[in-house]
């Protein structure tokens, strides 16, 4: 599951409020300092906008999802490591699980004592509607999940599904479970906002702001309580608000791109402020919305890859720390993914070629003349670029990506984008181009899944997809993933994976440009138990599910 990236949605004069407002909100319960009294309350931001009302956890747009609180609210069945995905899951609302030798059948033992927030028992019964609302609704299922037979019995839900789902089978374990009662009666859960959640996380909501949103501790939980009796969300304007926030302190805790990060951020105090961005086998890049001519075609798309200068991208967009670079032509990211590169692929790199790229353009039947290059109908190449405006580094992305194409004749645009607006667009497919992330996992399987697949693929104007944002449509592909994700042994699996790579660097839906992470940056003034690399319990991004976790560990500074 890919992070949540950073957005500037408002005014200047409403950022500087923002910052104020996030500098006042502790009134002394954030920190001992000075005081002797032990922390109680832990800051979270990010830099996405004041927000609307929604605590729907389905909804990506949701302020629940936005800030990443969504997870305090609601629990998945099992607890996977983001950044160890091949590791047994912790157990969490259910404690055991067992999946039959082809991955076709999901026997769930579910956790007795569980209560939801509004004193209610959780029952098998709620996981399996749980299921169920997924299944009866494609706009839920964003995984393309073959639902089959949902059934109980007692503290036991047992679950098929029509095809393997070995590559699927972290993303069912960690399915949020919802209350029945409550979503029974909601008319469209995919849409519909939640004012009111109901939950079976240690938090509750306490109060909204467009700018801040607070959860205070329930009385009771089925595990320990949280040392954090509070969690407030605040939801700074940009990333210059957010990296000021977590600079003075105000903020505790973020993910966030901050550029010159050691003098901004780590240097203001050595001793608190922590880093922690570890990998995932995920990419960033340039998705071609492959429905718009002339990008539909391959060639063009090659012709693009070839003269971006992936370099430039890592030490200006991504500040030579953030996301590294993808060197492999396959956009396979190494070293994590090298195991994994077909043969005839190893040792094949990306090359700035910008002579190449004319070549190959001219013999596609491209011309290039007073640096104008023209499709085959005659119409001069042109494309827009887009991104929100206040993602810093995908921004600069765009700029170089805009002069590098502007050497093969090519007339690039960036438009810095409102939020909403660009989700919505890239939802719905009504796009040219733009830098985006995808899926990460324990193979290279869920980047080109989340970029191929025909099965979550949806025409233009249709939202509600969880990938192929660019519309790519090869049943080449499809095909492949079908072989790998059924596949019963190895061997198969590694014909299939070389399959995909051939197909990417044949005909690139996507240019990818650099190596995704799942990090985060935190205070440990007031709180302790973060993880870090030599407890890598969690990723360290506050809107991944693994926050819950990582909240449950912390304890106020200077604590026994």
């Amino acid at each position: 599951m890919r992070a949540r990236r950073s957005v500037a949605l408002a005014l200047t004069g409403l950022l500087a409020a923002v910052t104020m407002a996030a500098c006042s909100s502790g009134d002394n319960k954030t920190t001992g300092s000075g005081s002797g009294t032990a922390a109680t309350v832990l800051n979270v931001g990010m830099p996405n906008g004041p927000q609307t009302e929604n605590h729907n956890p389905f909804l990506g747009s949701s302020s629940g999802a936005s800030l990443g609180y969504r997870w305090m609210i609601f629990e998945p069945l099992i607890m996977i490591n983001g950044i160890k995905p091949t590791e047994p899951g912790k157990p969490w609302l259910a404690t055991e699980y067992k999946w039959d030798a082809n991955f076709t059948k999901l026997s769930l033992t579910i956790r007795d004592g569980v209560k939801w927030s509004d004193g209610t028992p959780m029952t098998a019964a709620d996981v399996a509607y749980t299921f169920q609302l997924r299944k009866d609704n494609e706009g839920l299922n964003t995984d393309a999940i073959p639902y089959g037979t949902i059934a109980t019995t007692g503290n036991k839900v047992d679950l098929t599904f029509t095809r393997s789902q070995f590559t699927n089978q972290n993303k069912i374990l960690t399915v949020f479970v919802i209350q029945k009662a409550q979503w029974s009666a909601i008319k469209d859960p995919s849409q519909d906002t939640l004012k009111t959640p109901v939950g079976t996380g240690p938090y509750k909501i306490k109060s909204f702001t467009p700018q801040t949103t607070t959860l205070e501790l329930r009385d009771a939980y089925w595990q320990e309580l949280p040392k954090v009796k509070e969690l407030r969300y605040t939801s700074y304007n940009d990333n210059n608000a957010q990296t000021t926030a977590l600079a003075n302190g105000a903020s505790e805790w973020s993910f966030v791109f901050v550029p010159n990060v050691k003098a901004v951020f780590q240097d203001k105090d050595p001793k608190n402020h922590k880093l922690y961005f570890p990998a995932n086998l995920g990419i960033h890049g340039l998705w071609i919305n492959t429905t718009k001519k002339p990008f539909d075609d391959p060639a063009l798309r090659r012709a693009m890859d070839k003269v971006i200068n992936r370099d430039d991208i890592f030490m200006q967009g991504e500040a030579g720390y953030f996301y590294p670079k993808v060197e492999s032509v396959t956009g396979i990211p190494t070293p994590a993914g090298e195991s994994f590169i077909a043969p005839e692929f190893k040792d094949k790199k990306h090359v700035v070629d910008v002579e190449g790229a004319k070549a190959d353009l001219a013999a596609a039947g491209y011309k290039l003349e007073n640096n104008v290059l023209s499709d085959k109908t005659g119409k001069p190449v042109k494309i827009t670029l887009t991104n929100p405006a206040g993602w810093s580094d995908y921004v600069t992305d765009l700029e170089i990506i805009k002069d590098n194409l502007s050497t093969i004749g090519i007339a690039a645009t960036v438009d810095k984008a409102n939020q909403d607006a660009w989700f919505k667009n890239i939802d719905e497919g009504n796009f040219e181009a733009a830098m985006h992330w995808t899926n990460g996992g324990a193979t290279p399987f869920d980047i080109y899944q989340n970029i191929m697949d025909g099965k979550i693929l949806k025409p233009v104007g249709k939202g509600g997809v969880s990938g192929n944002y660019g519309r790519f449509n090869s049943p080449e592909a499809t095909k492949a993933l079908d072989e790998y994700a059924n596949a019963s042994d190895d061997a198969t699996r590694t014909t299939a994976l070389n399959t995909l790579q051939k197909i990417m660097v044949d005909q690139m839906p996507v240019i990818p440009t650099s190596a995704s992470n799942i990090g985060g940056l935190y205070s440990t003034k007031n709180w302790t138990g973060w993880p870090d690399e030599a407890n890598s319990y969690a990723p360290g991004q506050p809107t991944q599910q693994n926050a819950l976790e990582i909240v449950l560990k912390l304890k106020p500074s200077g604590s026994q």
